[in-house]
């Protein structure tokens, strides 16, 4: 999905009273969610058990 199409769809599922504040918050998380899905496609992730060891040193 494009990410015109992607913004039309989510002030589309807004409720008719929403804030301005919610709309930023719900911009902010797919922002977010595609940033870390453009990092997996990239190989830019840790494994779990790398992340489990630099956690437990």
């Amino acid at each position: 999905m494009f990410v015109k199409e992607l913004a039309i769809q989510t002030i589309q599922e807004l409720p008719e009273d929403a804030s301005w504040q919610e709309v930023e918050e719900r911009f902010r998380f797919i922002s977010g969610v595609e940033k870390a899905r453009q990092q997996v496609r990239d190989g830019d992730i840790l494994a779990h058990s790398d992340v489990k060891s630099s956690l437990e040193q």
